[in-house]
């Protein structure tokens, strides 16, 4: 039987024993094949519980065989010699127990698993027993005067009434050891019994940009003996989904199932429409991306002997192309995918909309107040009376002379504006509005992990920081509020926590 077999039946027995199951306890220690010299002592004491003192005298013969320095063995197996009547063997077992204590006044047996101490006064107190059982009174008092010099302040009274006895030609009771004390096994070797993963998942992570954040796997290489004299070409892609392609230019979304990128980013096109917009997967996200914002990547050991991949262009980005019916996120094909509205000049221009969260459209550059704000006001779903676009954080530019002057002020096509909301016109049953708000007051998340923006309308936090809840963007994705910036940013960063936390 192995070491970790004979622990976990040591430990069950034990077990057994706590919840007063006596005889499995038995059953299970005489199942071991090779005892030591604890689980023999915890056997003879189960015996001695029993009153099968034959079978615990043999059990305790096998503890002190294993183990001879063993004094608390001989102090049982002397009691049980005791209750055998066997008194000239009891004696001597009390001396033996007496000189394996090697001068101590106690021994401590917690360390090797026994909550019991053995005290030199008691076992002198039953050697003293045994020499009045054999007649030896002025022997017995010897003892156990010898035995009030290792007294300590809680033996004191037993020692006195053993004394006393012994003095008129008395016998007394003996010290026993306490009933259901046990050697249990290192609880630390226990704990170890349990199979345990510490290599935890594996995970590969394989990105040709050092800050890339996308992860995959390799597939094995085949080893042979006498393989091709050329390098063979990598094959790290072949487990990806989708055609490997570099971010040329930055885009900002305008929809909900468009994907922002920014430049050296690489993404994996899965489709690609006659309109000249592609379907692609970023950060296990799918989305659109104008293709002519992108370049094919191919991957090759010569690239590998290059410095790096090189600076992404620094030219304007192309303009914008228009959506058309039949390209999906998820590479197919839909009849609701909305097409992008017609520009009525040449050129059209990105603009960044600073309010609850940020988010970006894009109109023809010279486009009117209303114009804008219509455009504006269906991304908000509000009405266009309760927006408010300024130049500025105070300005307004309502007017169309101060929207010339906007557009003049458009630098490489993009400009920012801020967009400010009437409440009146957000919900026509104020009441309602109400109830939302106190419920999203008492909505909180912890972030259980750190997150930093990848597009403009995410929200950056850190480990521990506390989100309010704002919205539900869809099943992976939340809105939410933090350290006085909002964004939207992925659940499964988050955990729900109370309010008052």
């Amino acid at each position: 039987m192995s070491f970790l077999d004979t622990l976990r039946q040591w430990d069950e027995a034990t077990t057994c024993v706590d919840r007063q199951d006596l005889p499995e306890a038995l059953n299970i220690f005489l199942s071991i094949q090779e005892p030591n010299s604890k689980i023999y002592f915890d056997i003879g004491c189960l015996h001695l519980l029993n009153q099968d003192l034959d079978a615990a005298e043999k059990a305790f013969d096998c503890s002190i065989r294993k183990d001879e320095h063993l004094a608390v063995a001989f102090f049982q197996r002397g009691i049980t010699f005791y209750r055998m009547e066997r008194y000239d063997e009891s004696l001597a077992d009390f001396q033996h127990a007496y000189k394996a204590l090697r001068g101590n006044q106690l021994i401590d047996y917690k360390a090797l698993g026994l909550r019991y101490k053995l005290y030199a006064c008691e076992v002198l107190h039953n050697r003293a027993l045994a020499e009045a059982h054999l007649g030896n009174w002025e022997k017995a008092q010897e003892t156990l005067v010898e035995a009030l010099d290792d007294r300590t302040d809680a033996k004191l009274n037993v020692m006195d009434r053993a004394l006393q006895s012994v003095l008129k030609q008395k016998l007394f009771k003996p010290v026993e050891f306490p009933f259901k004390v046990l050697f249990k096994p290192n609880k630390h070797y226990v704990a170890e019994l349990e199979k345990k993963d510490y290599l935890g998942k594996a995970k590969v992570v394989a990105s040709v940009i050092p800050q890339d954040r996308f992860s995959g796997f390799a597939p094995l290489q085949p080893q042979v003996e006498s393989g091709p004299t050329c390098p063979k070409e990598p094959e790290v892609l072949r487990a990806l989904e989708g055609e490997p392609h570099t971010v040329l230019f930055q885009f900002v979304p305008e929809t909900s199932d468009e994907l922002a990128v920014v430049p050296g980013n690489i993404v994996f096109v899965l489709q690609k429409a006659a309109d000249n917009w592609a379907s692609v997967l970023f950060n296990e996200r799918r989305g659109l991306v104008p293709y002519n914002y992108l370049e094919r990547l191919e991957i090759s050991l010569a690239s590998k002997q290059n410095d790096g991949i090189s600076e992404p262009p620094t030219r304007e980005p192309p303009t914008r192309p228009q959506r058309k019916q039949g390209l999906t996120p998820s590479g197919g094909s839909s009849r609701d995918a909305q097409p992008e509205e017609t520009q009525s000049t040449g050129t059209s221009c990105i603009v960044k909309v600073r309010s609850t969260f940020d988010f970006a459209v894009s109109v023809p550059i010279g486009s009117s107040n209303v114009a804008l704000v219509e455009k504006i006001s269906r991304k908000l779903n509000r009405s266009p009376a309760a927006i408010t676009l300024s130049s500025s954080s105070e300005r307004e530019t309502n007017a169309d002379g101060e929207m010339e002057r906007v557009w003049s002020r458009a630098s490489g096509g993009r400009i920012v504006l801020w967009c400010k909301t009437q409440q009146g016109y957000e919900q026509k049953d104020s009441s309602h509005q109400e109830a939302i708000g106190e419920e999203l007051k008492e909505t909180h998340f912890l972030a259980l992990h750190s997150y930093e923006s990848s597009s403009p309308e995410d929200l950056s936090f850190h480990q521990g920081d506390k989100i309010m809840f704002l919205s539900q963007v869809n099943t992976d994705w939340v809105e939410g509020q933090c350290n006085g910036n909002t964004g939207i940013f992925p659940s499964s960063f988050v955990g729900a926590c109370p309010v008052d936390q």
